[in-house]
């Protein structure tokens, strides 16, 4: 399908949705105060949503890489009815483009019938998108289905790439801690602060705060369970593939890079002032990490995530833990659609050098006796499973393992293989339940190259389920019901996981079998 007539589509999609909101009653113009100024949001249906509210001030010129400040806030009534601009990317299949540095806003959204300020608060749900903390927005998450389970969302835009996440010399000597990097989590926990501060108005309870991401935002909610700045800003967490980097590099490390990245800007100068004398096209233009990780700053992250888990020097709250079981398709796929040609069996073991950073000879190895070819239908498949396996699926049980000794812990695989790809067209291969297809069970996706198409009966049940399994641990920091099946919780011991699946969710174990983690020493 070409982009044109997907702009069509969406087009008309939006038309025809205005055309039934016009013929019906308008909608009503809810007012919350805010400790800000107060805030008029609209009703959609069965949802009351705020959309584009400042939680901090923008931070250009003097307050570029800087770590947020108070926002001085405004006059009269702030119009919450639009998404306000997110923060500053390059096009991509999963991030629209922008230069708007001015990007630190949140939305909420709350069920139409919530009883803003009363006894009866409900729990929130915060979350964090991914997107490798290169690109992506808050825009695309429609929660309408988490709402109408008695939650109130929230979804946050955060400062992204070497804007959000930049260490440099400069940068860290103007710091009272000698720190740099590290500002996006920073954001996050702004926006946290201000839930703290103002969700009682729109209904929430801010001692019931969930906060859950998908990949960078998964990340993201690890990094902040493992960062004592968070402390006390949230009572559990949903992480979404987000275990890819259990280990994270020191600030020297980061500095150096991001030296590299000033003289490629065009600050051989090595000066804060250069830096923040540069053009935000200037910057995207010099950034070429695909994507970006937090760094041991010793303030924000005094720990690497594996070792806070490890020795429980984390914030201890509930958490689920999850993957999918086929992540890394959507990075061969990706691929494919790039260079148009799929992978070949001459390519595979190069491949595999080149997705894992590794010599050829190790690649050999990995081919001939973890991944052999005669074991897969094509080369891409093969693929797949590796960058699935290592990268993803058994840090995932890492991060179980490491958690359940010290928090209630429950692990799931995303194991769907109908789920449409939403991201590319149709490749050579069967792009089964690719890294983030889980969103589409989750939330109503609004922003993708391939419009989600209605799901079927049974994609449905199984989304609805996973619904349930979210909003009953953010109720309660547990995911079961009398009416669900059972989700065990995870131990070392039983190694039991919970397979989203159709017909329905099971219990299972095999999980490192599956995945071949002794092979990977992760065992």
């Amino acid at each position: 399908m070409t982009s044109n007539r997907i702009t069509c589509i969406l087009i008309a999609a939006v038309l025809v949705a205005g055309a039934s909101i016009s013929a019906s009653a308008a909608p009503k113009s809810p007012v919350v105060a805010t400790d800000n100024g107060p805030i008029r949001g609209t009703t959609i249906g069965e949802v009351q949503a705020f959309r584009g509210i400042p939680y901090a001030a923008a931070p250009i010129g003097d307050l570029r890489w800087r770590p947020p400040q108070a926002h001085p806030g405004w006059q009269g009534v702030l119009d919450a009815s639009e998404f306000a601009p997110h923060c500053p990317q390059v096009a991509t299949p999963y991030g629209t483009p922008s230069t708007a540095e001015d990007c630190l806003y949140l939305n909420v959204f709350t069920p139409d019938k919530t009883n803003h300020g009363q006894p009866h608060l409900l729990p929130v749900m915060f979350w964090i998108h991914g997107g490798g903390l290169v690109v992506g927005e808050s825009d695309g998450y429609d929660p309408t289905r988490l709402v109408a389970q008695g939650v109130v969302v929230v979804t946050i835009n955060y400062r992204l790439g070497e804007l959000g996440f930049l260490a440099h010399p400069a940068l860290s000597a103007e710091s009272p801690m000698g720190a740099s990097g590290n500002y996006g989590l920073m954001d996050q926990q702004a926006a946290m602060r201000w839930v703290q501060r103002n969700i009682r108005a729109f209904g929430g309870d801010a001692d019931n705060v969930t906060i859950f991401g998908e990949s960078a935002g998964g990340l993201s909610v690890h990094s902040e369970l493992a960062s004592p700045l968070a402390a006390g800003l949230f009572h559990k967490a949903i992480v979404e593939s987000g275990a890819y980097s259990l280990s994270q590099p020191s600030l020297a490390s980061a500095q150096a890079a991001g030296t590299a990245f000033a003289t490629s800007a065009g600050c051989a100068s090595q000066t804060a002032a250069c830096l923040r004398s540069l053009s935000v096209s200037a910057i995207l233009a010099a950034q070429t990490a695909a994507t970006m990780v937090p760094n041991l700053d010793g303030f924000v992250l005094p720990l690497t995530v594996q070792s806070a888990f490890s020795t429980g020097q984390f914030n201890r709250v509930p958490v689920i833990e999850g993957s999918n079981h086929d992540e890394w398709r959507l990075f061969v796929a990706q691929t494919e659609a790039t260079t148009g040609t799929p992978l070949t069996p001459a390519g595979y073991i190069p491949a595999i050098a080149a997705t894992l950073g590794v010599p050829l000879p190790s690649a050999a190895f990995i081919a001939g006796v973890g991944y052999p070819l005669a074991t897969y239908p094509s080369p891409s498949v093969a693929l797949g499973a590796v960058g699935t396996d290592v990268v993803f699926s058994c840090n995932a049980r890492i991060a179980a393992r490491l958690l359940s000794q010290f928090v209630p812990t429950y692990q799931y695989e995303f194991n769907d293989p109908t789920v449409p790809m939403l991201y590319f067209p149709p490749v050579s291969f069967p792009t089964g339940t690719y890294h983030a297809s889980e969103l589409e069970y989750i939330f109503d996706i609004t922003q993708t190259p391939v419009p989600m198409p209605v799901r079927t009966p049974a994609q449905q049940d199984l989304a609805d389920a996973m619904v349930g399994y979210w909003t009953r641990f953010a109720h309660s920091g547990d995911p079961n019901s009398a009416g669900a099946p059972a989700w065990p919780a995870y131990t070392a011991m039983s190694d039991q996981f919970q397979s989203l699946q159709q017909p329905m969710p099971t219990a299972k174990t095999g999980f490192a079998v599956d995945h071949k983690c002794a092979f990977w020493s992760l065992n």
